[in-house]
Formats: C-alpha cells, structure tokens, sequence
C-alpha cells in the first residue's frame, strides 16, 4: 500500500462528493490513520471512543451517523459489535490506486533494486529466523511484493491485566476527560474482585474495562437525567389550583 497515493485519492473523492460534510471527512481520516498504524491490514478493531476523541466528534448519534453513511456510501465496510473487549471491525475500500503493482505480480524494478541492496547469499545481519526454519527477508520483494513479517501486521499495544495502583486508574481517566470519582469506584471495584470480571474470568486488559465503564457511566447519566424531566412533567401536571371555574368546559 502505498500512504500517499491512497490519501490521495481519497481527497479527490471527497472533492466530487457532495454528501460529505466536515464530521464525515474528520471520522476517515481517524479511521485512515488507525488503518495505517494496523500496517493497511484487510480488517481491524476499533474503539468508539477512542475514534471520537481523535475526530473531535461529541455526540454517539453523530459517530454512527457519519460511519454508517461511510458505510452506505462505499468508503469502507462497517462490522458493529457489542463487545468491548473486540471493538467494531473496519474494512476500508480501496480508492483509486489502478496504477500501483498489482498483488503477487512480478516486478523487475523492485527485483533489481532489492538485488543491489542485498545480494544473494549475503546473510542479513540482525536477521529473525521463524522456528519453522524459514528465513524471511523484509526487504527483497516476493514475486514483486514485499514480505512483512507477521508480527508486524498487528497494532503493537502492551496490555495490562491490573493496574499498578489506583493512581494510575485515575491517571486513565483523566486521560479519558472522565471523572475521578468514578476512576476510584473502578479500582475499588476492581480491586474487590481480585481483578477478575462477573464470569470470574481474569481481566486480560483492565484499560478496555474501564473504557466500557465510562461507556456504562455515561448511559447511565443519560437515562438518570431523562427520568428527572419525565418525573417533574408528571408533578407539573398533576399540580392544580384552589380557585377553580366550574363554568370552563372540560
């Protein structure tokens, strides 16, 4: 894949496409720059809340609008999930880049290049040898496709099971422009169950915990909130006066 020929052509779709907005724009470029950190793999996971946050949108009703017209309108294929350890699968489309090398072609250039660069028989220093005693050369083009390793084909993250202290939690949160209340009920909580989730099975990345608490927090609040106003209509109506006109036609 080539960075700048994709981006490319994505901007001079987005210059013939009338039914993009700002927001839509704003959400594929989130999604393009996770698609380039995760090396253009064919699918990957994203974060809600993470791709909120890095395409500066407020409002959920405006995220799933904006990715399910992305989806509708073929820019990329969307795979919602309700799990928040997985996340949603994306699969972006492949904008005009007819003129790149087609896949599993045979490249002369690049074959020659890779020749000069690292002869034949010359060992790599530094090289990873697979344990099924293959060697795999990162820099000379298979059939005219460069071979990546696999370990490379996956976003590098280093996961955590539990936190280091509770500081750290409220750090996360912070992090989140979340509250520091809640950050202590998570650890609390946490702490309580031996780290392990209501199937009593061990949490294996206490972050993706706590982004799906503060998920929970703020539906919670949201539904709190809409009870009030439902609550205080109801007193406003049942509310009455002493003076009545009994002539007043019901």
């Amino acid at each position: 894949m080539n960075y700048i020929k994709l981006l490319n052509a994505a901007f001079e779709k987005f210059y013939f496409d009338d039914r993009l907005n700002p927001t839509h724009i704003s959400l594929y470029m989130a999604l393009f720059q996770e698609w380039n950190s995760c090396r253009f793999m064919d699918e990957f996971y994203v974060n809600r809340r993470e791709l909120m946050r890095v395409a500066k949108i407020g409002s959920k009703s405006t995220y799933h609008r904006c990715i399910t017209d992305l989806d509708s309108w073929l820019y990329l294929s969307y795979f919602p999930s309700n799990n928040p350890y997985k996340g949603s699968k994306i699969k972006m489309s492949i904008i005009g880049t007819s003129n790149e090398p087609a896949l599993g072609q045979y490249n002369p250039i690049l074959e020659q290049l890779a020749e000069q660069y690292y002869p034949r028989g010359v060992p790599l220093e530094g090289h990873h040898h697979p344990k099924n005693g293959q060697e795999v050369y990162p820099h000379r083009p298979a059939n005219g496709q460069a071979v990546v390793p696999n370990t490379n084909n996956t976003k590098q993250e280093n996961y955590i099971k539990k936190p280091k202290d509770c500081q750290a939690v409220v750090d996360f949160f912070e992090e989140k422009n979340f509250n520091i209340t809640e950050a202590e009920k998570f650890y609390q909580h946490y702490t309580n169950r031996n780290w392990h989730t209501g199937n009593d099975e061990p949490i294996r990345d206490w972050r993706a915990v706590a982004i799906n608490w503060m998920d929970r927090a703020e539906l919670f609040e949201s539904e709190n909130k809409q009870n009030k106003n439902q609550a205080s209509q109801i007193k406003d109506n049942l509310r009455t006066t002493k003076n009545k006109d009994y002539g007043q036609p019901l």
